[in-house]
């Protein structure tokens, strides 16, 4: 019985020991546990300190320009920005791309870069510059490449299709409402109030892409000589773009300290801080299989209406002629948009005869003021071409078939040549080389820029415009007493209002819009 009692008395008391340890362990862990939620709520609000000044210093412009940050969402297939908030940006974008690829280039800057902030200002030259070395619309080819960061394949397909559908449905009907009635006063004086008010964009974005892209007087001299290789001596554009890329890798080798980002002075803010940052966009390994998957899918892509229609119009038929025509200047065609416009005018109308030399100015004209890239030109001289010859078929059958199908082969490259590349362009961005050489071929494209917005101003403010030849001189001189006193109304119009009123582009460009149109019902009222 004692033994008992004396095993009962050492049970509890080893059972109390067990306890008081317990306990003990018990409060040590929360110890521990708390001080490690101290710990971490200390280092959870020092690191999110910055941060809060970030987002306190930089106001967004709605909190739909505030996409949630997920980590990993680089290899989510949602993409970083929800798609159908990347669909309406895109949409949004698509209705303002008016004035060649300067202005379109100018309206995604503000756009993405500016105000949504989805995409750093390095990260977007950085694209633009290999967007230019490549053939066709380097504008269309930059909205698929920022697409496919954002949301991957499906973004980059959504971004470069909505780029080009608002232009595709306008030109179809100004070329339906220019062979059936022969006058598109109204219409056509719409679009003509929109182009002055698109130089104060592309002159905005000359200065800002400029004031960001140039870091050193290096680069300046190096955009001031594309300029004027361009301009004057109407050098090809291959030759500026090569010879830029190769002084900018020999700075880069030999004298790295040109390739310094730019300075903020206070002409020029600090670059907005992107709410994406470069590790966390989209990006996929570069690989031959990936490759061969794209061409393979974009040849089924242009193969399929192709085929169709040689199969039922004959390889002889204009169908025929038109979707292999353009498919081969959609791929040769290097050196920006005037440069792709000149050759398809000079087959079109010497070559091939599908239309006259006024129906081609006609053709010009409304791709310069509706919105997409100018090569949507091609539409219009398909359509026409179409209509005139259309062989056994309808007359507006025939027209509307060969436009889509010209539009078709057109674009299709240009989805092919960015998922191609975009991989292997992305993984050598931390390439020094590479870098320095884009950097050179950016700062030549801030001339190849500032050329088009001369262009584009010379040919919009003014009627008459010659050409001035003295040896390797070629160079555009508008005659002053041609000025178009409505064009330069409508110009400071549009600069008032995006300067001083602060409106916002898509505003500005529907009150010129509605000038446009009461200079057009005066027009008809008077003829």
């Amino acid at each position: 019985m004692e033994r008992s009692k004396a095993r009962s008395h050492d049970d509890a008391r080893r059972v109390s020991g067990l306890q008081r340890a317990s306990g003990e362990t018990a409060r040590v862990e929360a110890s521990r546990a708390g001080s490690h939620v101290r710990t971490c709520r200390r280092h959870s609000v020092e690191a999110l300190a910055p941060l809060a000044t970030v987002w306190k210093e930089v106001p967004v412009t709605s909190p739909a320009d505030q996409p949630e940050r997920r980590a990993g969402a680089a290899s989510s297939e949602a993409g970083l920005i929800p798609l159908r908030e990347a669909t309406r940006t895109w949409f949004a974008i698509s209705l303002q791309t008016f004035g060649g690829p300067a202005g379109q280039i100018a309206v995604m800057q503000h756009a993405l870069v500016d105000q949504k902030r989805w995409i750093g200002q390095k990260r977007f030259l950085h694209a633009l510059s290999f967007c230019t070395l490549l053939p066709g619309p380097e504008a269309q080819q930059l909205a698929i490449y920022i697409g496919w960061l954002l949301n991957g394949v499906a973004g980059g397909l959504i971004a470069g299709v909505l780029f080009v559908l608002p232009g595709v449905v306008a030109l179809l009907v100004l070329s339906a409402l220019y062979v059936s009635a022969g006058d598109t006063t109204i219409v056509t004086a719409v679009l003509a109030a929109l182009a002055p008010a698109v130089l104060v964009i592309v002159a905005q974005a000359v200065v800002r892409v400029g004031s960001r892209a140039l870091g050193h007087p290096s680069l300046v001299a190096l955009a001031v000589t594309a300029f004027v290789a361009l301009s004057v001596f109407k050098t090809p554009f291959p030759i500026v773009v090569g010879v830029a890329a190769v002084v900018g890798w020999a700075l880069g080798r030999w004298a790295p300290q040109t390739m310094r980002e730019p300075k903020p002075t206070a002409a020029a803010p600090d670059e907005p801080i992107p709410l994406i940052s470069d590790d966390e966009l989209h990006t996929e390994p570069p690989s031959r299989t990936h490759s061969l998957k794209v061409i393979g899918v974009g040849l089924i892509a242009w193969a399929i209406p192709v085929g169709t229609v040689v199969a039922v119009t004959g390889r002889d038929s204009i169908f025929a002629d038109q979707a292999l025509f353009f498919t081969g200047a959609a791929l040769v065609t290097f050196g920006g948009a005037y440069a792709v416009l000149a050759y398809v005018a000079q087959q079109a109308v010497q070559v091939y005869g599908w239309l006259t030399p006024s129906e081609m100015i006609t053709g010009l004209a409304l791709a310069e003021t509706t919105p997409g890239p100018l090569i949507m030109v091609v539409q219009f001289v398909a359509f026409v071409g179409a209509y005139n010859d259309p062989g056994p078929f309808n007359p507006w059958v025939a027209a509307i078939t060969a436009s889509l199908v010209t539009t078709w082969v057109t674009f299709v490259p240009c989805f092919v040549f960015v998922f191609v590349g975009a991989p292997y362009v992305e993984r050598l961005r931390g390439n020094h080389a590479l870098s320095a050489a884009l950097t050179g071929v950016m700062a030549a494209v801030v001339g190849v820029i500032a050329n088009l917005a001369i262009y584009f101003a010379i040919h919009t403010l003014f009627s008459d415009v010659r050409t001035v030849t003295w040896g390797p001189v070629d160079l555009q001189v508008p005659l002053l007493g041609s000025v178009k006193p409505l064009s330069l109304a409508v110009a400071a119009f549009a600069t008032l209002l995006l300067f001083r009123a602060k409106w916002s582009v898509l505003r500005t460009l529907g009150a010129c819009a509605l000038v446009g149109l009461a200079a057009g019902l005066v027009e008809l009222i008077a003829t």
